[in-house]
């Protein structure tokens, strides 16, 4: 059990259920929604779309996660993210730069931790692309902990999400093993750098159907990492992503970040047809994610509690 300062512990119980656990909506994407939808290019129809889906789902989730750019101020000034419902936002610029076997993050520009306090959010999401035996690993350990220091300094929480690539730029993605391997080590040497929160890659390859191996490697990122963890959803089917969000839970992850496992085929449709699909199908899968988490998912109370002395305002 590890004590942390009233703020980080505050935002905690925000983002979480009553029991403790995460169900977080994820909306912060912002290229691959342009790709997925020309009509995305325009800012003001993304925003539509993550306006349209906070507005229909928020109220089923523990947390939001959204951008700073087209989402979380939106959000919040449109009067679609209900007063009691905690957000997370991001802070990195999307996409990445330097070699694609080589990748770099960097904080969008203009934005910052301080910015993310003063607006209101319970904890800022943090993503960077890792490859543990990549030369430029050194360099985005030191921006992680660099970030979560920032986040120290303002009792932000931070919730990391890293992403893997192959080292072969031949190579598409990983092989089951390799991914294997770098989710797993990503969590051995990032959480200890001042992080919250993982949020962590499915181990293995999607395709891997052996459910005995996809226990084994929940597992080893819930031994490998200082912090709890959460699992994302990464555009995989519904079907899919409950299965593994079964196995995950039951090996130790403490919840989900899902996405567009949820409300990937709303992105084609637009008007009432948009919104009807929200409120049945969306509402439906969520609101099975949001038990099943409850029900499985490992409480943020077995690693934080907080110490609160008659005089602890004097330090803080």
């Amino acid at each position: 059990m590890k004590s942390i300062s009233i703020g980080k512990l505050r935002g905690f119980q925000q983002c979480t259920s009553e029991r403790g656990t995460f169900t977080c909506l994820a909306l912060d994407h912002r290229q691959n929604l342009r790709k997925a939808n020309p009509a995305f290019m325009d800012n003001a129809e993304l925003s539509r779309f993550k306006l349209d889906v906070t507005a229909t789902l928020a109220d089923l989730s523990t947390a939001v996660l959204l951008d700073p750019e087209v989402s979380a101020a939106q959000a919040i000034a449109a009067g679609v993210l209900p007063g009691k419902s905690a957000f997370v936002v991001a802070v990195e610029s999307t996409g990445y730069c330097g070699a694609p076997n080589a990748r770099q993050s960097q904080i969008l520009p203009g934005w910052n931790v301080e910015k993310a306090k003063r607006m209101g959010a319970s904890m800022i999401k943090l993503l960077v692309y890792y490859h543990p035996d990549s030369p430029t690993a050194p360099d985005i350990e030191a921006f992680v902990r660099q970030v979560a220091d920032e986040c120290a300094r303002y009792d932000l929480g931070i919730m990391l999400e890293p992403l893997s690539y192959p080292l072969d730029p031949a190579a598409k993605k990983l092989s089951s093993d390799e991914k294997r391997y770098v989710v797993t080590e990503t969590a051995r040497r990032l959480t200890p750098l001042g992080v919250d929160v993982l949020k962590a890659e499915f181990p293995l390859d999607v395709a891997d159907p052996d459910e005995t191996q996809w226990a084994a490697t929940c597992a080893e990122i819930t031994a490998a990492s200082d912090t709890p963890w959460i699992l994302l959803s990464a555009a995989v089917a519904f079907e899919t992503y409950i299965r593994q969000v079964k196995v995950a839970c039951k090996a130790g992850a403490s919840g989900i970040a899902v996405g567009r496992a949820v409300w990937q085929e709303a992105i084609g449709l637009d008007g009432e047809a948009r919104l009807a699909f929200l409120r049945t199908t969306g509402r439906e899968r969520l609101s099975g994610l949001t038990a099943l988490c409850v029900e499985l998912g490992k409480p943020i109370t077995a690693f934080y509690t907080a110490e609160a002395p008659f005089d602890w305002f004097k330090a803080y």
